[in-house]
């Protein structure tokens, strides 16, 4: 399976969101996915309020897991890694117009479009089409700093 067929399969299964882009991740990460699940675990309909969108926590929480935090230098390291995550949440924001969970659903227009992924794997559902864009974008930018 690729990244989006995991995440896809995943979220199939019942696992949250932010969980389904973590398991696309799983083989890069530097440690057992299961870790990740469990840190991602509540952030489901964003974290049961309807805030940040569950896919792209999992996407931040991804990028996060890839740029590790450097103790000789966290101010420095945690800016980096937010930088990436602004990248990849602009990205998703100019998708989808919305990055909290409630705008995402209540908007008749947003998705305003399916991702090259979603339309190969025929997806439609909604969630199902934020997960897939969260890992594609995810994969362009770590494939775009050769880190995978």
């Amino acid at each position: 399976m690729n990244r989006y067929e995991t995440a896809d399969f995943y979220h199939k299964q019942g696992y949250n969101c932010a969980q389904s882009v973590v398991w696309a991740f799983e083989n890069d990460l530097p440690f057992p996915v299961e870790q990740a699940l469990n840190a991602t675990s509540g952030f489901g309909f964003g974290a049961g309020m309807g805030e940040m969108c569950g896919a792209v926590v999992g996407a931040v929480a991804v990028l996060g897991l890839m740029y590790p935090v450097d103790p000789a230098d966290p101010v420095g390291s945690k800016k980096r890694t937010m930088g990436h995550g602004k990248i990849v949440q602009t990205q998703f924001k100019e998708q989808f117009r919305h990055l909290r969970c409630h705008d995402l659903l209540q908007d008749p227009s947003s998705p305003s479009e399916a991702t090259p992924a979603a339309v190969s794997l025929g997806i439609t559902k909604h969630c199902d089409l934020m997960i897939v864009t969260a890992v594609e974008l995810v994969e362009k930018f770590l494939k775009e700093q050769g880190k995978i």
